[in-house]
């Protein structure tokens, strides 16, 4: 399997914790890349960022136009038609992330998967299957994909991780309903979720990116 080409961004030496941050649709790792010295996480120490690009990939709702993408869009429904083979080929490749980290000698339990869109349902479907306690899931204006294999596909190890799921009010692209509906069957299932929403688009704001480091400084404390 080929690896992730990624963006790489220390906040100091030694890094004792990771966060593994997946791009939206079309975007690649630039996307979020600065908000890494943004966040100002100094208190807790230093903390390597990884901002992965996906492959690039033909995408059925855009006509088939070649775009990076961790799966395929069929519907703009996002969950009628879902392309399993895709999610779990990247499934894979960012257990080849979090893999590469433990090598590098951060504990699984010192790594945030976080997301957004996309990147969001990926880092949810993936952390939600590892088979090691990770320190959060931090999901951002996404879903829950392949929702409903969850049950029967749940690790134990990370039943009680933190989730850190965020959406805009006035989201066109992934309707509110869409990640409420994640958000309740995630707490169906006993996870434990804590839910934002704030009053933008598809999109970050400032009051989410002040949610997201008081939430990472409570996970890698």
């Amino acid at each position: 399997m080929t690896a992730l080409q990624a963006i790489t961004f220390d906040t100091g030496p030694n890094p004792t914790a990771s966060v593994i941050w997946l791009h939206g649709l079309g975007a690649d790792g630039n996307d979020f890349a600065p908000l890494a010295s943004e966040l100002d996480l100094g208190d807790i120490g230093p903390i390597r960022f990884i901002f992965p690009h996906a492959p690039v990939m033909p995408v059925t709702i855009n006509n088939g136009y070649m775009m990076r993408a961790w799966y395929d869009i069929m519907v703009t429904d996002l969950v009628r038609q879902e392309d399993e083979g895709g999610i779990r080929a990247s499934q894979g490749k960012i257990e080849g992330l979090i893999a590469q980290e433990k090598a590098r000698g951060i504990a699984s339990k010192r790594i945030v998967l976080a997301g957004f869109s996309q990147g969001c349902a990926m880092a949810l479907h993936t952390g939600l299957r590892h088979a090691e306690p990770l320190a959060g899931l931090m999901c951002l204006s996404g879903y829950l994909p392949l929702h409903q294999s969850l049950a029967a596909e749940q690790h134990g190890a990370n039943h009680n991780t933190p989730i850190f799921l965020a959406h805009g009010r006035y989201d066109g692209v992934v309707p509110m309903a869409r990640a409420q509906q994640s958000r309740d069957l995630l707490l169906q299932l006993g996870f434990k979720v804590e839910w934002h929403e704030y009053s933008m688009e598809h999109s970050v704001n400032d009051d989410e990116i002040n949610d997201i480091a008081a939430w990472l400084r409570q996970v890698l404390a």
